[in-house]
């Protein structure tokens, strides 16, 4: 059995019993993901308005590895060590704009090495209460690394600039005055519907922490969803931060993992953290190849999903009985509020015109943008909503 013969039988004993029935959430990229001759749930050509990902099967997921292995001669790692892993660190290095990256099998993870990294010595970080780090991740970074949360913004994705200094203050200044590590912002910021924290608001509230030695994080999970949007750079808006964590399985195709990228120094570190947490796990040349093979284009390709989407809502808007209410700094996500007549029957035509979405709910339709919205074109898309 040579190299890829192993790799593959490997893949297919350790990932097969968890991967391989019924349909996906995982996203492989829209071109070259060979598709399954069985489409029991009609995915493979539908247009589904929901989510990030491009549902797939789970067997086309295995047949896309087994395609991404015969286009590369070194593929595994060792703990995290070399291969597709070393290759995907060294991508999202340059992509993100810094030194170095780290493999990290969860974004929970990530999150959680970044703030104890930054915060040092200093037991506190501010978040926003909407947050990964906040809402999702029950309350780790206290329990673990004793970092004491400090929410901003309730209901909101973005605290306001005086928010965050008044914060800092208030640390600073109190009767048993203390010291903030960290400031963590996520951004997209999914409890938000997808809103991004402005550039011009990330800057100011760097400058701050740098003035103050105060680390910042960026939750990015969801950051490359953004591309397309005017003025827009992954490497200038990481720029504002010290570390940056983007995920693997959102949008990429990956059934787990993320990076986190930083200085050489900081990520040696987070090396070394991910070990005390138990995260060098023996290999993570699945997701990374994934990944990479999702990698090539993607911004390109998002980009398209964005403008296909304005499209879209410009058209929709124009449909009597349809009122589109845009996520104000949003990236993938807008909502559709429908009259109650145009209600009757459109699960039903868009269904026949295979075009997938969430129920209605009091009147509003969330569309959510992904690379299944470039199978169609706009006006078939728009016929299908209004009949």
């Amino acid at each position: 059995m040579d190299r890829r013969d192993f790799l593959r039988s490997s893949l297919s004993a350790g990932a097969a019993t968890g991967l391989l029935s019924g349909a996906t959430l995982f996203a492989p990229v829209a071109y070259a993901a060979p598709k399954s001759p069985q489409d029991p749930d009609h995915i493979n050509d539908a247009v589904v308005l929901a989510g990030d990902y491009m549902p797939r099967y789970n067997r086309d997921i295995i047949a896309r590895v087994d395609q991404l292995l015969d286009q590369r001669d070194k593929t595994s790692d060792a703990y995290l060590k070399g291969g597709a892993v070393g290759d995907l660190e060294q991508r999202f290095a340059t992509l993100l704009g810094k030194e170095d990256a780290a493999f990290m099998p969860t974004g929970t993870l990530a999150n959680q090495v970044a703030l104890r990294l930054l915060c040092g010595e200093h037991r506190r970080a501010l978040v926003q209460q909407e947050s990964h780090v906040y809402r999702d991740e029950s309350d780790a970074i206290t329990t673990l690394s004793n970092i004491n949360l400090l929410p901003l913004a309730p209901g909101r994705a973005s605290p306001s600039f005086e928010e965050v200094e008044a914060a800092v203050t208030l640390t600073e200044k109190g009767a048993y005055p203390l010291s903030v590590g960290a400031i963590s912002l996520e951004s997209p910021v999914r409890r938000a519907d997808g809103a991004m924290v402005p550039y011009e608001l990330v800057s100011k509230i760097s400058a701050l922490a740098r003035s103050k030695g105060i680390g910042m994080h960026l939750d990015g999970a969801r950051l490359l969803l953004n591309s397309g949007a005017e003025g827009f750079s992954i490497s200038k808006y990481s720029a504002l931060f010290d570390t940056v964590y983007v995920s693997l399985y959102k949008y990429l195709g990956a059934p787990y993992g993320a990076i986190l990228a930083g200085t050489k120094a900081t990520i040696a570190k987070a090396r070394e953290t991910r070990h005390l947490f138990g995260g060098t796990i023996y290999h993570g040349w699945e997701p990374a190849l994934l990944a990479l093979g999702a990698l090539d284009g993607f911004e390109q390709r998002f980009a398209r999903v964005r403008a296909a989407g304005d499209r879209l809502l410009e058209k929709l808007s124009a449909v009597e009985g349809f009122t589109i209410q845009r996520v104000e700094h949003g990236t993938n996500i807008h909502f559709l509020q429908i009259a109650a007549d145009k209600q009757a029957g459109l699960k039903e035509r868009l269904h026949k015109a295979n075009i997938l979405t969430q129920d209605i709910e009091a009147g509003k339709l969330e569309l959510g943008f992904n690379e299944t919205l470039l199978r169609r074109d706009t006006d078939y898309i728009v016929k299908a909503f209004a009949g």
